[in-house]
């Protein structure tokens, strides 16, 4: 019975450090999460604005004046940019947009030849084993990352899509809705054309300085390039907030743990008295007797 309570107490002081470790994580990465949540909330007007401002335009300009607007009749070449994060221990984060991925990519069927640009450790690991050919790999700029850090990332998807070696480029991110909720979703960034018929009437009222041609090449590439920010502003939001959680959870199972531990060691021990108890009696009362 010692041996057993000895045992007892030996996993309960496990318990106790690796709660006091998780509980260590989740301080950590809430304080991550804030900076996070600041950054993604300040940046995404911005963002939405100049993206609806570019598909608002592509209704009414001719696509052919930019070749980041054309939209090849047929997909053949795909590049996609995959954001995960660069640890684990954050829940479901990797494993969703890693698994949303794979559906993508299933879906675009076999026919179409897929690329990968992966900002993060984890993404970089599932496309090696999935076997999927891999143009280039960013580590360490998900957490607290940039403008300047994605520019190269930026150029080489504008460049790539310029020179004709894909037909369409797709970003898979995680975007945050709350510190609870992360949705992975699969982005078109390029062409950056809308699916809808062109109004050639109202492009002919629309009036651009010095010329349409000038003002898309400077408008389009920052558009490319704050999109790939702001999927990154949210993927880190998701990030730390998935690894909040997660380790509030671990936490609190700790916890849970704790008290089934110190009630069977408890357990343990009184019986252990009651056997102690017993055997005195018996002894007492074989020497009476």
């Amino acid at each position: 019975m010692a041996i057993q309570t000895r045992t007892i107490k030996r996993r309960i002081k496990s318990v106790k450090n690796t709660r006091k470790i998780t509980k260590a994580m989740e301080l950590v990465a809430a304080s991550k999460m804030r900076k996070a949540i600041s950054s993604v909330v300040s940046s995404r007007p911005y963002s939405k604005l100049a993206w609806e401002t570019v598909k608002s335009l592509t209704r009414t300009i001719d696509t052919s004046l930019h070749p980041l607007l054309k939209r090849s009749p047929e997909v053949k070449h795909v590049l996609l940019v995959l954001i995960t994060s660069d640890r684990g221990l954050a829940g479901g984060f990797n494993t969703n947009i890693i698994k949303k991925t794979r559906e993508s990519i299933k879906s675009l069927g076999s026919g179409v030849k897929i690329q990968t640009i992966c900002i993060g450790k984890r993404g970089a690991d599932a496309m090696r084993r999935l076997q999927i050919p891999m143009m280039a790999s960013f580590l360490d700029i998900t957490n607290n990352t940039k403008f300047e850090e994605i520019l190269p990332i930026g150029r080489m998807i504008i460049n790539e899509f310029n020179n004709g070696s894909f037909d369409r480029v797709l970003v898979a991110y995680t975007d945050f809705v709350s510190a609870v909720t992360q949705v992975p979703l699969i982005l078109e960034l390029l062409p950056l054309s809308s699916d809808q018929d062109q109004n050639f009437e109202q492009m002919q009222e629309s009036l651009f300085e010095p010329s349409p041609a000038l003002v898309l090449d400077h408008l389009l590439p920052r558009l490319v390039e704050t999109m790939v920010y702001q999927a990154i502003l949210e993927s880190s939001a998701s990030e730390h907030s998935s690894r909040m959680m997660a380790m509030r959870n671990a936490s609190d199972s700790a916890g849970e743990m704790l008290q089934d531990l110190t009630f069977t060691f408890n357990q343990a021990r009184q019986a252990g008295i009651t056997q102690e108890i017993a055997e005195i009696s018996s002894g007492k009362a074989a020497l009476e007797g």
